[in-house]
């Protein structure tokens, strides 16, 4: 069998998806939904979301530690419907993760992925720790997903 290495989660969210937008792509914001990730700011002159635009983000691993920065490079952005950015570089990725807004109208449904690369490391880690890093994982992003949507319908 092989090993899983990516996964998704998603929630249905009362807001248009241009709101929703407006979060999920501006990473300074993530440390008020992420439980691992508590801060980012954008690198080398980027201000907001574009394809090759790089940050970091400061982590808290599985919300005890170790507590690091990684650096991040956004590798699609599309307004309103996709935002994805690889951990590293987007040339050699350590891991990815973004988000999919479908839906139309007063409604949407936002989706967050990770995928890992597959390589013999990748798969060797996760046959050992998998199961255990994507329960992290999977709740991870349900809590983000939720606080997003949290903000979202309190706020209107």
């Amino acid at each position: 069998m092989k090993p899983r290495v990516t996964d998704s989660v998603a929630v249905s969210i009362s807001a248009p998806k241009e709101v929703v937008w407006e979060l999920i792509s501006d990473v300074t914001r993530i440390g008020r939904y992420s439980p691992e990730t508590f801060e980012a700011q954008w690198l080398g002159g980027a201000n907001g979301p574009a394809v090759g635009a790089k940050f970091r983000g400061h982590v808290k691993r599985n919300q005890k530690g170790p507590t690091y920065w990684t650096t991040c490079e956004v590798t699609e952005c599309i307004p309103g419907e996709r935002f994805a950015f690889a951990v590293g570089s987007a040339a050699k990725p350590f891991n990815s993760w973004g988000y999919i807004i479908s839906g139309e109208g007063a409604s949407c449904t936002l989706t967050e992925w990770y995928r890992l690369p597959n390589t013999f490391a990748v798969r060797l880690y996760w046959a050992l720790l998998g199961p255990f890093r994507s329960k992290t994982n999977r709740r991870g992003m349900l809590a983000t997903l939720n606080a997003i949507k949290a903000e979202v319908e309190n706020s209107r």
